[in-house]
């Protein structure tokens, strides 16, 4: 009975040993007498108990904060800048054989690859720019990671810290250009709107009756305005007719020019007589 109890008691422990269950994102980096045996899974994986050895991989993508690094811009400006970094294992060989820990190795390339990218770009590509930047630390970092199995998805630039003057001389310099865009959209608008005034005063000149019912159109304007106001319309055309008259006033006629010229004639005439 005993030995019963003792045959059962070990077969227990060798399948507890020898079989191993493997999740869908998981696999099982064996090692037989210190060779790499492969990886293995998902679902029931046989070992050799006290012959193989494993790691477990987890296939995932895994999410790493990088810390806040303290940077010195290229207009030489200093900002603290954090981000966080999204990668996951599509190798589990290269994982566990080409490098101790893919998880510390990664963390400390991210930070000083943050660094590095960052230094280099102004402090207005770091405030405008991220997407650029977020791209070009991504693909330094996949480049670097590849031999480890590593494959880096996605890098996003959380936060840029800059001193507080800095903040208040770029608020305003902001407020000084939003001031500056409204000034030129004013006269602008003031500009194109006297054009379009000119424009509607050639028409109404060159109409007929034209000016005067403008006119007629400003009246009621005109009496909503509060006090007795008494408006007498005239007819536009009345100063061009006064202007007609006075200039055809002006203007010497051709039978007092005839006369003149048919006097000055007879008073050379007697002189030349004389």
């Amino acid at each position: 009975m005993e030995t019963t109890v003792a045959v059962v008691g070990i077969v227990v422990i060798f399948l507890y040993m020898a079989v191993k269950i493997v999740k869908e994102y998981e696999r099982l980096v064996v090692f037989r007498l210190g060779r790499l045996a492969g990886a293995r899974g998902p679902g029931i994986v046989i070992l050799i108990p006290f012959v193989d050895r494993y790691a477990r991989v987890s296939l995932r993508v895994l999410t790493m904060d990088v810390p806040t690094q303290e940077v010195i811009t290229r207009d030489n400006v200093t900002a603290s800048v954090n981000a966080v970094t999204y990668y996951r294992v599509v190798n589990a060989e290269n994982a566990i054989v080409n490098v101790e820990d893919y998880m510390k190795a990664t963390e400390q390339l991210a930070q000083t690859t943050l660094r590095s990218v960052a230094g280099q770009a102004e402090l207005d590509e770091l405030l405008s720019e991220r997407d650029k930047l977020n791209l070009q630390i991504q693909q330094i970092l996949d480049d670097a990671t590849n031999p480890w199995g590593v494959k880096v998805t996605a890098v996003e630039i959380k936060d840029v810290l800059i001193p507080a003057k800095l903040q208040q001389a770029i608020s305003r310099q902001a407020s000084a250009e939003r001031e500056r865009r409204a000034v030129v959209i004013q006269a602008e608008g003031e500009k194109q709107a006297a054009q379009k005034r000119a424009d509607a005063a050639g028409i109404l000149s060159s109409q007929r009756g034209g000016l005067f019912l403008r006119l007629l159109g400003t009246l009621p304007e005109i009496t909503s305005q509060e006090g007795n106001i008494i408006a007498f319309p005239l007819p536009m055309e009345l100063r061009n007719l006064a202007e007609s008259l006075d200039v055809s006033s002006i203007a010497p006629t051709p039978t007092d020019e005839e006369n003149d010229g048919g006097d000055g004639d007879q008073e050379s005439a007697e002189k030349e007589e004389d």
